[in-house]
């Protein structure tokens, strides 16, 4: 968009500060309501509980040690658990403060976080500054460099950098007569520092032109900060216009269907703050700006809907949790906005502690933009393939229960990636039985070389054939060929070639057909054909899940849920030989946690042969 137009739209627009949030006044009176009505109760004791938690704690600042254990092992946790905590405490002290002005306790401990984290060294987390001026032990004054600070000389903008100072610029001006003159210019004069200069006069940072949620988050959070701080100026034309851009390249990131890669937590973060600097922006310039126009966002805005297998279970392909809350917020404010939106049930609203991250924007907006003449329901029963992501997602409700089925084609270099051309999960009343392990915990060698290792992310840990001993590999040349998937009355299917995600020597196709029957009790088919100019050594088939199969004697491998349904897998004794494997990986939380692998394994390889699998829900 060119500058010029930005800059007839901010000048014909508002004013920054609060009123972006309360376009029409009445902040007061919005958290008198949900301080005493019952819309907002649940909420708000939850804030409260939270609060009187903290209020008993200090504040725990990180030490130089934790800071650099990342530089030393490669481990995030110990570093990130006390920055975290920070930001749980600076949202819980100011939403406090704004339900009870005459708490002096909350405003005190508000006035003391801000002013903790306007100290720290840097906003950006230790795994984002590897090469980074912040982590240089070179003298900042040096002949070669002479500025008088890091910052000065180059300084980063990571993820929790920019949601920092969006946070900070957004409790700014909120609570604006709770924090003394000197703070609220302490704000300005710090995410001008970190954020606004950096971001005019260095760089230009990766994420500038990535097509995934740091794109989003990053550009979305400085430019928000802006627009709530800024008066008109060229300097926040220049900020809008820079972000404007970026916003382009995030929604490249995504296929025509709306479909988010990364799954639907990267999608709540993403996408969330597209949303929340689209508002801002659409209120700063009186719409003069609107960037929910096109169908395009609006496909990605119902994304959301598309993700679910049963209540909070989710199509969690990449890195994304198997069981996921919603942003109530986000959610009411999008059913606003397009009418195709489903609005999801109250009981899948996020608890105010479920983000371990903190974020300041989602736990605002879950207030402010909570909707109480919003009911929802739960996901209805429907069928969808998402064709760019060459997802096919399935939900069914009989008699006999609700049921749920998702399988995936795509390519071995999406983003937040795994190894899993081929891979399909299975779901019975909200409880997974064949499983994608999710996301592990992150850390340096998790991002690195190493990353395929790990059982999340290789395909040792997707319920995806072993060709001759090997694994697929990553990489665009991994993709999925010949892709076709059908939706029916009575069954769904995809069909698929992944023989390119292998490096098997010899095979020439490997050909997977997913039929999913939408009987009473549904039943999946899992067939696989495949082809090698000689015969491999070794053809399996494995079934990944959480829990513990049982190998009867029938031909069958039983896997018992929690509340008495089981999933019974079918297969040829004569050509196939069960087994079964416990594993331990270590999960996103830094916790251990059970997997299983089941493998059929060909009892007689050939050059050519064809298996037969049947997943059929009791």
């Amino acid at each position: 968009m060119e500058r010029e137009r930005i800059s007839a739209a901010l000048a014909a627009g508002a004013p920054g500060g609060a009123g972006l949030l309360f376009p029409e006044g009445g902040q007061d009176e919005f958290w008198r309501q949900v301080n005493e009505t019952d819309d907002y109760r649940e909420a708000a004791a939850e804030i409260r509980e939270e609060g009187r938690r903290l209020l008993g704690e200090p504040i725990l600042e990180p030490t130089y040690a934790q800071f650099a254990t990342f530089e030393r092992t490669g481990h995030r946790l110990a570093y990130e658990q006390v920055y975290f905590a920070k930001r749980r405490r600076l949202n819980t002290m100011a939403l406090l403060t704004l339900l009870e002005p005459g708490n002096e306790a909350c405003r005190g401990a508000l006035q003391d976080i801000v002013w903790s984290i306007c100290n720290e060294y840097t906003w950006c987390l230790p795994a984002h500054l590897r090469g980074a001026a912040e982590t240089d032990g070179g003298l900042a004054f040096a002949v070669e460099s002479p500025e008088w600070s890091r910052r000065e000389r180059d300084a980063r903008i990571d993820l929790f950098a920019a949601e920092t100072g969006f946070a900070l610029a957004e409790i700014s001006v909120l609570t604006d007569g709770a924090l003394p003159p000197l703070l609220r210019s302490r704000i300005e004069e710090e995410v001008v520092g970190r954020l606004f200069k950096p971001y005019l006069r260095q760089g230009p940072y990766f994420w500038e032109t990535a097509e995934h949620n740091w794109a989003a988050v990053c550009a979305g959070s400085v430019a928000s900060a802006a627009l709530l701080l800024l008066p008109h100026s060229e300097s926040l034309t220049a900020i809008v216009g820079k972000a404007l851009g970026t916003m382009e390249h995030y929604l490249a990131g995504f296929g025509a269907d709306g479909a988010c890669l990364e799954g639907i937590g990267y999608w709540n973060y993403g996408f969330g703050y597209y949303a929340y600097f689209a508002d801002l922006l659409k209120q700063r310039t009186k719409g003069g700006i609107d960037l929910f126009r096109g169908d395009k966002v609006r496909r990605i805005a119902e994304f959301q809907q598309k993700a679910y297998l049963d209540s909070g279970t989710t199509v969690n392909f990449s890195d994304s949790a198997g069981h996921a809350y919603v942003q109530i917020g986000l959610s009411h404010y999008l059913a606003g906005l397009y009418p195709g939106i489903a609005v999801p049930p109250d009981a899948l609203r996020a608890p105010y502690a479920d983000d371990h991250c903190s974020r300041w924007a989602h736990a605002l907006r879950n207030v402010l933009w909570f909707d109480p003449a919003l009911r929802g329901a739960d996901w209805a029963d429907g069928d969808y393939y998402l064709p760019d992501a060459q997802w096919l997602v399935g939900r069914k409700t009989t008699g006999r229960g609700r049921f749920g089925f998702a399988a995936k084609a795509g390519r071995n270099d999406e983003p937040h990636n795994h190894n899993d051309i081929g891979q399909f999960m299975l779901t019975a009343d909200g409880e997974t039985f064949v499983c994608d392990l999710g996301s592990g915990e992150y850390t340096a060698e998790y991002f690195g070389a190493g990353r395929y290792g790990y059982a999340c992310n290789g395909s040792q840990g997707h319920s995806v054939p072993v060709a001759d001993g090997r694994g697929q590999t990553e990489g665009a040349r991994s993709a999925a060929r010949d892709v076709a998937a059908s939706i029916g009355e009575e069954a769904d299917e995809l069909r698929l070639e992944l023989a390119d995600a292998y490096r098997a020597p010899g095979l020439e196709s490997l050909r997977r057909r997913l039929e999913w029957r939408k009987t009473e009790l549904p039943l999946l088919v899992l067939e696989d054909e495949c082809r090698f100019g000689d015969a491999p050594g070794t053809f399996a088939e494995r079934v990944v899940t959480r829990l513990e199969p049982v190998l009867r004697d029938d031909a069958r491998v039983t896997l018992q849920g929690r509340a008495g349904r089981r999933l019974v897998i079918a297969y040829d004794d004569g050509e196939l030989e069960a087994s079964a494997m416990r594993h331990v990986m270590r999960g996103h939380d830094g916790r251990d946690t059970v997997w299983h692998a089941v493998e059929f394994a060909s009892r007689r390889p050939k050059t050519a042969h064809r298996v037969r699998l049947e997943f059929r829900f009791e």
